[in-house]
């Protein structure tokens, strides 16, 4: 997954989540990004995924440079996938429902297709044995996995993860980053923004180091976890592998 970007910046009023941003990644499947909380991290990943407008700055992703206007942003996101902080699941559906309503309206899937589609993503990750539940009847690690199933379900291009194990416990966190894995090992292009070192640094093909809205080093992760360059990234991991 080549991505290139130059100057990107993004304001909310005065505040600079972005400034500036330069990345390069010259190819892999799956890009990392980790850094202090504030650092930017999701806006990056809601302008790469379409989500958020730059103010300024270039972004070529896979060789294309990002859409600019609405109609053509529509189109980029409906090739690709999202999963957020917050489940983002629709409370009055069952998980079966929660997955075939995008594949009707934003796929145009007809409802057979749709029921089929969905029903083998359920069963890949195990949950057919819920598909009848709401969101409010399922554990958070099974709500989680509904989430990945929903943006996976329409076969993405890009797959776009902030934080997907932020609201987890422990075990269930286990359970959806080995899923996130399987998806990587599969071929899956994944870009994703975790405080889980370990499993950065055992999935990723690229780490990006965000702090104060800038990509402060990027590296594949045995070059980046053993001999960061700079003192921000060095004082970063001393901090979150202290206890690890």
């Amino acid at each position: 997954m080549k991505l290139e970007i130059k100057g990107l910046t993004k304001r909310f009023g005065k505040h600079a989540a972005l400034d500036g941003l330069d990345l390069l990644v010259p190819g892999g499947k799956v890009l990392v990004l980790v850094g202090p909380s504030g650092g930017g991290k999701s806006t990056l990943l809601r302008v790469l995924g379409g989500l958020e407008t730059p103010d300024s700055g270039e972004v070529i992703i896979r060789e294309q440079a990002l859409p600019k206007s609405e109609a053509a942003l529509l189109a980029y996101r409906r090739r690709n996938g999202f999963l957020f902080q917050q489940f983002n699941l629709f409370p009055h559906l069952t998980a079966l429902r929660n997955l075939t309503l995008p594949l009707e309206e934003v796929h145009g899937m007809s409802p057979a297709a749709a029921r089929q589609t969905a029903e083998e993503a359920l069963n890949r990750f195990g949950l057919v044995e819920h598909a009848h539940k709401r969101p409010a009847e399922l554990s958070g690690g099974q709500q989680q996995r509904v989430g990945i199933a929903r943006a996976v379900a329409a076969k993405p291009e890009i797959l776009f993860l902030d934080e997907p194990t932020s609201a987890l416990d422990p075990e269930m966190t286990a359970e959806v980053l080995e899923l996130i894995q399987e998806l990587a090992e599969e071929g899956q292009r994944i870009v994703l923004s975790t405080h889980e070192m370990g499993f950065a640094r055992a999935v990723g093909d690229m780490v990006a180091f965000l702090a104060a809205g800038k990509v402060l080093e990027a590296a594949p992760p045995a070059q980046w976890f053993e001999q960061p360059a700079s003192e921000q990234a060095r004082r970063f991991l001393s901090k979150v592998l202290r206890y690890v």
